[in-house]
């Protein structure tokens, strides 16, 4: 059911979140030399667009078909490479470790997002760093996007036990005014961690 829905969302509006990356992963992006990136739930491709022409290597998974092709149509007109394959995030095993993975906007039911969590773990190479944003419990006051059952909005205090074994840069929740395309438009709250594997 859900990824019919994401298939038939992809497919009916000419972009879902925009063409542009997000904001915090573009500035991460910018401030850092190219290596590799892991894209999950990657969407329609804008942030691997993005990461792609800086010069990184990108890896991406999405389990909507319909968001895949259209990220894949939209690397090939730019003369980029991105490597994208479909794929569940229940079924996601690490395989192989990147400089970077980047979880943005992806909301999880408690169970799986904390195996999902211990997945990701185990894709940051030694050194490497872990970028999440997410909406925070505070999103349900607002219309700009994100699930409307609390049970999957997160807090601080959750997300750093998620990753309690790797060392923190920075978690904090802030007010923006999102600008994401249709679905992430207006006033929200959102929760921004930086992580690093030592």
């Amino acid at each position: 059911m859900a990824k019919e829905f994401w298939d038939q969302r992809y497919a009916a509006n000419e972009t879902v979140y925009g063409t542009e990356p997000n904001a915090f992963f573009k500035q991460f992006i910018d401030n850092h030399k190219p290596g590799t990136v892991l894209l999950p739930a990657e969407g329609e491709g804008r942030n691997a667009l993005y990461a792609a022409k800086k010069g990184w290597t990108v890896h991406a998974f999405d389990y909507s078909e319909v968001a895949r092709e259209k990220a894949i149509k939209a690397a090939e007109e730019a003369g980029l490479k991105i490597i994208y394959w479909n794929q569940s995030i229940e079924d996601f095993r690490a395989n192989q470790q990147y400089d970077l993975v980047a979880i943005i906007f992806v909301h999880l039911p408690a169970a799986l997002r904390k195996q999902y969590h211990q997945e990701l773990i185990k894709s940051i190479r030694p050194g490497g760093y872990l970028l999440l944003e997410a909406f925070a419990k505070e999103q349900i006051e607002y219309n700009s996007g994100g699930p409307k059952d609390p049970a999957l909005l997160y807090d601080a205090p959750t997300l750093c036990n998620d990753f309690a074994f790797l060392h923190v840069l920075s978690c904090q929740q802030k007010d923006l005014n999102l600008n994401e395309g249709p679905f992430h438009s207006g006033e929200a709250a959102v929760l921004r961690l930086t992580v690093q594997k030592i």
